[in-house]
């Protein structure tokens, strides 16, 4: 019984043996694996892409997209408008763009050549030429008022210190004390009502200058946009009277009917425009000569007050214009007392 039972587990042992003798240590795996024993079968490994391999990232993936992507039966029409309309409509624009500046180049050359027909409006065009010719002048005396503000004020700032020059001398030369406090007196007298014309001439270069480079400014600009309006509306015009006197009978309908629209559009903005200008310049108008007719008789005023001496009169000038005066030698407040 000992040795039937005995018999078995010894050749149980020997074969074991065998098996664990073939088998590669583990430091020695990776060969194994490429190179095994000639008895038998070879194991076999099939080189697989690293980018096919299945990993835990792309295993998750679709269900990441299934979850965040929005479903194409649902949303694909609205995100493919949402991604070309843009791109469409920029493309439309540069082409209209381009369009019209061909159009209005050509008809430039046209009218320089004498071979193109323009819109013209005689007593529009005079009232623009008026216009560019007032505000022509009026920059003149802008110019000129600055000159005069400015060299005044050196006059005045002149006046003060030879006021100070004066009074210093009085204390120190007492054999000439009364001449040097009279001299003092004189001016620090004009200094003051120097200061008085300054704030007078100030206020009229500051309404003059309100008046050219605002009010005339914004009827100017008005003016050059009803200009390009109706180079654009004579282009179109143009155009259209071209494509009916050149194709007659054989044109087609849809073209036409796409250069009356836009003959039509630019004719009603050329309209528009044309109201907008006349408008403009009637209310620039009355209120040049309102503007004017203030600062004029201002500035005679306190001009003739301060030549002729009379320092109550410029005073009364200044208060009749509500000027406010500041002095050249004032110190400016604090931001606690603003």
């Amino acid at each position: 019984m000992s040795r039937a039972a005995n018999g078995p587990s010894a050749l149980e042992n020997v074969s074991l043996d065998q098996d664990m003798s073939e088998v590669p240590s583990l430091n020695e795996s990776q060969d194994a694996v490429h190179s095994g024993s000639p008895s038998h079968i070879p194991l076999q490994r099939t080189a697989i892409p690293p980018s096919s391999l299945p990993t835990t990232s792309s295993w998750q993936t679709p269900l990441n997209n299934a979850v965040r992507s929005p479903s194409p039966a649902l949303n694909g029409d609205e995100n493919k408008a949402q991604v070309t309309k843009p791109g469409h409509s920029k493309i439309d624009s540069i082409k209209q763009w381009s369009i019209s500046t061909y159009k209005c180049t050509r008809q430039i050359l046209s009218e320089k050549l004498g071979k193109g027909t323009r819109t013209i409006d005689a007593e529009m065009e005079a009232q623009i030429e008026l216009l560019r010719d007032t505000q022509s002048k009026y920059l003149n005396i802008l110019r000129l008022a600055r000159a005069l503000t400015s060299h005044f004020y050196n006059v005045v700032h002149t006046q003060h210190s030879l006021g100070e020059a004066f009074s210093e001398l009085s204390h120190k030369s007492p054999e000439l004390q009364e001449e040097f406090l009279y001299n003092a007196d004189t001016q620090r007298s004009l200094s003051k009502n120097g200061e008085n014309l300054l704030g007078a001439l100030k206020f009229f270069v500051s309404s003059l200058n309100t008046l050219c480079n605002k009010t005339m400014d914004d009827t100017l600009l008005t003016v050059k946009q009803y200009e390009s309006a109706r180079l654009e509306y004579d282009a179109y015009r143009n155009d259209l009277e071209e494509l009916m006197q050149n194709n007659q009978g054989n044109v087609m309908s849809s073209k036409v009917d796409e250069t009356k629209k836009n003959y039509i559009a630019h004719k009603e903005k050329y309209e528009k425009l044309r109201a907008d200008v006349s408008i403009k310049m009637k209310f620039l108008e009355e209120n040049k000569v309102k503007v004017m007719h203030k600062q004029l008789l201002l500035f005679h005023n306190a001009v003739s007050a301060y030549f002729s001496g009379n320092q109550s009169l410029l005073e009364s000038t200044l208060k009749q214009f509500n000027v406010k005066l500041k002095s050249p030698n004032a110190n400016s407040p604090s931001w606690l007392e603003q």
